[in-house]
């Protein structure tokens, strides 16, 4: 068994499953894992074991992973594809129906068809664990499936195992304006105020972020699903390489909690990614580790849409890969320090975490991400991620005040009033956003005014 201890992944929805792809396509490629599950050759270290537990077959490895959707369609596109015979046939779980874009279905009446598939799968994976350091769930919450169902399967991990074992969510967020489900607000703000209290740390992404990364920095001008997932897999790649590689600075699953959220509803940290170099301009670019550092604050490189120079930071954990050293890093902290290029809240006492893992990051062969030799994955809790809630209260006003769509969600078994209650609770949310802001503001003043 890895003795880092092992994390469970779980992809949820349409989102999530497509995550999925990604996600495991570049896992097979850090570690030497084919398609069907076997090693290229013996490893020299435990690392794969973070995330697959050895098979009964020789050199045969299996994904720590469960799957879910509420209809077939997507998870019987990983049964078909070129990596059906990595996954366990027990931790693809589907359903026969789709949640037709509505929480209250995908909580209500399919949730509750497919919780115990769900949580009988998830069990069975854990028990194969010597070390179960948490859970990692993928879902947008847009959508039916992912904020419905992941709402109630994420009670249910609360119930079944405790505050102890770490839950982490990567979330795909509502866009400003690319909006394919109508009645989004509604389904996010719901999957927010009744989700909250049973998740660690939610990393927050935007697919309207991500094609303005895809178009301005790789050159991609009609990116697809593929495209943005590939880059959220490099995120997670990188946020999970301390969990897997041995390293002199590595960053364990729970410390993120510890070092980014100072207060429990204050849990939603941006993500960044550096160096975003399109193939066309191999091996032409290769960024220093002061510009990769620099990059991660330029609010074009945000993975939501928000400028992060508006608000301040409470905390920044920087995760670097391969060919990095301490005194780059110290040097382009301090760059950063002295430029006030991140502004932070007064009461926090050093800023940063850094993290160092000497594996390089590894790329995808045909995709759109450049081979570079080292990178920096940055995760950041800053208050402009109100802007975010509050576009999508403003989004849920238009609607609401209209009482739109509403009898949609009560024919579900919904009570009318859980729209209302959810969006007080996430009007709340930005209310202490605001106040962590303006204590620091204050903070700030009274010290210029005893200068």
């Amino acid at each position: 068994m890895s003795s880092r201890g092992e994390i469970i992944q779980i992809h949820i929805g349409q989102a999530g499953v497509q995550i999925a792809n990604a996600c495991w396509e570049l896992y097979c490629l850090e570690h030497g894992i084919m398609a069907n599950g076997a090693l290229c050759q013996m490893p020299n270290d435990d690392s794969f074991l973070t995330f697959f537990g050895i098979s009964g077959m020789a050199l045969k490895v299996v994904p720590r992973i469960v799957i879910v959707d509420t209809e077939p369609t997507v998870i019987d596109e990983i049964r078909t594809g070129a990596y059906r015979y990595l996954f366990h046939p027990d931790t693809l779980i589907s359903g026969k129906e789709d949640a037709g874009s509505n929480f209250a279905r995908g909580y209500n009446l399919l949730g509750h068809d497919l919780i115990d598939r769900t949580m009988d799968a998830i069990r069975r994976v854990a028990e194969q664990c010597r070390n179960l350091r948490g859970f990692l769930i993928f879902r947008a919450i847009g959508g039916g499936t992912g904020s419905g169902f992941g709402t109630l399967l994420l009670e249910k991990l609360s119930e079944a195992y405790g505050r102890k074992t770490t839950k982490a969510e990567f979330l795909v967020f509502p866009s400003p304006s690319l909006s394919p489900i109508i009645v989004e607000p509604y389904n996010a703000l719901l999957a927010t105020h009744y989700s909250m209290d049973y998740v660690d740390v939610s990393f927050i992404v935007d697919n309207e972020a991500l094609y303005e990364i895809c178009d301005t920095k790789l050159g991609v001008s009609a990116p697809t699903y593929t495209n943005l997932n590939r880059i959220i897999g490099q995120v997670v790649s990188a946020f999970t390489a301390s969990q897997r590689f041995y390293g002199t600075n590595n960053v364990s699953f729970e410390e993120f909690q510890t070092n980014l959220v100072p207060y429990p509803r204050i849990h939603y940290p941006l993500l960044t990614y550096a160096p975003l170099v399109p193939v066309s301009k191999f091996p032409y670019v290769n960024s220093n580790v002061e510009q990769l550092t620099q990059s991660c604050f330029h609010p074009g490189s945000q993975m939501v849409r928000c400028n992060p120079t508006l608000g301040k930071y409470m905390a920044c954990v920087l995760l670097y890969r391969g060919d990095v050293s301490p005194n780059d890093i110290n040097s382009s902290i301090q760059q950063i320090k002295s430029s006030r290029t991140a502004r932070f809240v007064d009461w926090t006492p050093t800023g940063f975490k850094i993290g160092v893992n000497a594996m390089p990051p590894v790329f995808v062969p045909g995709g759109d991400l450049a081979p570079t030799s080292r990178a920096v994955c940055a995760i950041s809790n800053n208050t402009i991620i109100r802007s975010a809630w509050c576009r999508l209260v403003s989004k849920y006003d238009k609607l609401y005040n209209r009482r739109a769509f509403v009898y949609h969600f009560v024919g579900e078994g919904m009570e009318e009033g859980s729209l209302s209650e959810a969006s007080q609770n996430v009007c709340q949310l930005v209310a202490d956003y605001y106040e962590v802001e303006s204590s620091a503001r204050s903070s700030a003043t009274q010290a210029d005014n005893d200068d």
